[in-house]
């Protein structure tokens, strides 16, 4: 539940607080029949939005994308009869929607984030959970079960039957032709993609096409240039720890730039890929802390800034590394947005030029 005092206060004088998404499902009746796809969970919500929304496009279905991602769903222009609307939907969009019944609703996983929201990390589960709740019986469910309370929800509606699909973590998967969707991770995504846009009927050889020419996200592991044989990765979309993880374990020797603001006290969801980081470069408000937690396990500095960062690793860095900007946090303290801190890492290596 929502534990601000605004919201706290609309409940007991007994207002209701919606947001753009639920006044686009009370729309719904007034629109050309179409079906709607919600996508949720803590990482992988946008590289999966954009997937199902790029393979059906890819087979020829009117489709567009929105919610967190994109434009505002309500500033875009209704399809025509038989298309298909993708959201992603965050947690905050969820608390703010009562009614919208997805022809298809997607859990990715549920791992600690926005706890400063949320009484607890139930409360944060609770949120997701309920884009299930608001689902008709008939409708399917996509659900990865990788984490305990992802499981559990699933288990929870068991008597979806075959409108069901479970997500396993683990699954060996033939990625060698998906260029932008590689690491076990967008494994994950792709299966869940994959599920839902079969059960909108999409036939194997679209999606088959629509995975190898999927030119993934903007600030999401992606590759803005190469110098003296070095890469510099913008991965400014990671904006936790869990999401951190696969990017640094994608990469044999990494220059990790991490840090802004912590949205938790620690960077355990990493540990497992720490052997790949040659050097670590801290900034933001985070930066001495993560300095210190980092310590005994790589060498590191806490260079303040992104730009210093990057001078910093590109004086280090040797033929085959990679300088990745990884964050593991949220930009507030020194940047707009994730996108506004992509930027200026891309601003900063074309700089190195």
């Amino acid at each position: 539940m929502n534990t601000h005092p605004l919201a706290a206060a609309a409940r007991a004088a007994g207002v209701s607080v919606i947001g753009d998404i639920e006044l686009f499902a009370q729309a719904r009746e007034d629109l050309p029949p179409h079906k709607v796809v919600g996508i949720t969970g803590t990482n992988g919500k946008s590289t999966t939005t954009a997937l199902v929304h790029h393979i059906l496009r890819t087979a020829g279905i009117p489709t567009l994308m929105g919610g967190n991602i994109g434009l505002p769903i309500l500033e875009q222009e209704a399809l025509p009869e038989g298309g298909v609307y993708v959201l992603e939907l965050s947690s905050y969009q969820i608390d703010l929607t009562q009614t919208l019944d997805c022809d298809v609703a997607v859990l990715l996983n549920i791992t600690p984030d926005h706890l400063d929201r949320y009484d607890g990390f139930e409360g944060y589960a609770a949120s997701k959970a309920r884009l299930f709740a608001m689902q008709s019986a008939e409708h399917d469910a996509v659900i990865g079960i990788g984490d305990a309370s992802s499981a559990e929800i699933a288990r929870g509606l068991s008597a979806k039957g075959e409108h069901l699909t479970k997500i396993a973590p683990g699954v060996c998967m033939d990625q060698r032709d998906w260029p932008t969707l590689q690491g076990p991770h967008n494994a994950q995504n792709a299966l869940a993609a994959i599920a839902v846009v079969k059960a909108l009927g999409v036939s194997e050889v679209d999606i088959d096409r629509g995975l190898t020419s999927f030119t993934g996200l903007p600030h999401r592991m992606e590759q803005i240039a190469a110098y003296g044989g070095v890469a510099y990765v913008d991965d400014s979309k990671a904006t936790n720890p869990e999401s951190t993880a696969p990017a640094l374990a994608a990469f044999d020797r990494v220059h990790w730039i991490v840090g802004g603001r912590a949205k938790g006290d620690d960077l355990d969801a990493c540990k497992p890929a720490f052997g790949h980081v040659v050097h670590a470069y801290t900034i933001g408000e985070a930066g001495p802390k993560f300095a210190e937690i980092l310590k005994d396990s790589m060498p590191v500095e806490n260079v303040g800034t992104l730009d210093a960062a990057v001078r910093t690793a590109a004086a280090n860095a040797k033929p085959g590394d990679t300088v990745l900007l990884s964050p593991a946090c949220a930009s507030f303290d020194q940047f707009r947005d994730y996108e506004a801190r992509g930027a200026a890492f891309r601003a900063a290596v074309e700089s190195l030029a």
